[in-house]
């Protein structure tokens, strides 16, 4: 399905609380959608102080999965509070989608908070990466024979881990970051997930030399971790405080 960023901006806009940003995230953000591939959208929204102080439960995650206005998708916004603090653990996945450029909805508070990510980015981010690769590779196992699809999942997870470490800066594209490392299969097995179905297999042949190069990549990925010079913890937390305030409508500006 085309990436229809309109018709995306109009379902999120739907929303019951006003969305300091929305972006694309998945398949199209790691650059292998397939044409049955559906939206993966993630974002933050800002609860009223009511709200916040009320008696009544927080809304600080709102979901909606299925068909909406004919496109499939996965919409995930949280509460601005949950969200910086996920911004200020080592959790790359939330900086991924803060940074991505297939921005559906954008507001003045996502430029404060994209502002911020230098300095959420610390070394401690490798333990993040390492623990996401991991998972994904026992994602790909579950399956035989193996999935095209999360094997490209295990790929993405650690050249993006690697990128961070070596330069600071968030990449989630695999094909951007193959085009550093220049790693040959990369660009073959998007070829035949993008040219496929979700579903694509791999021929049993090439277990073992997946396996190998899993097991080189996350021992680079921690040997990048250990020489990066990153910093040891995030050193936005002031000015992530006084951005939060000023999204609740407790402090204006100056």
């Amino acid at each position: 399905m085309t990436l229809d960023l309109a018709k995306l901006k109009s379902i999120v806009e739907k929303q019951p609380y006003p969305i300091a940003f929305a972006t694309v995230s998945g398949a199209q953000l790691y650059g292998f959608p397939s044409s049955d591939s559906d939206f993966d959208l993630r974002g933050v929204h800002v609860l009223p102080p009511q709200d916040v102080m009320g008696l009544y439960p927080k809304r600080e995650t709102i979901e909606t999965h299925g068909d909406a206005d004919g496109i499939e998708l996965d919409l995930v916004t949280h509460d601005v509070f949950k969200f910086m603090n996920l911004m200020l653990r080592p959790n790359g996945y939330v900086l991924e989608q803060l940074t991505s450029p297939l921005v559906v909805h954008t507001s003045q508070a996502h430029d404060a908070l994209k502002a911020l990510v230098p300095g959420c980015v610390t070394r401690g981010h490798v333990h993040h990466y390492l623990g996401f690769a991991r998972n994904q590779w026992e994602v790909l196992n579950k399956n035989t024979p193996w999935r095209v699809k999360p094997l490209l999942y295990v790929y993405r997870v650690l050249l993006t881990g690697i990128h961070l470490m070596k330069t600071g800066r968030i990449e989630a594209n695999l094909p951007r970051l193959n085009e550093t490392v220049k790693l040959p299969y990369i660009q073959d097995l998007i070829d035949r997930k993008t040219g496929g179905a979700e579903q694509g297999v791999l021929d049993e042949a090439d277990r073992a030399f997946h396996q190998r190069e899993y097991e080189r990549l996350m021992g680079q990925l921690e040997r990048e971790g250990e020489r990066t010079k990153l910093a040891e913890g995030p050193s936005c937390a002031p000015e992530m405080n006084t951005l939060l305030l000023r999204l609740r409508g407790l402090r204006s500006e100056r």
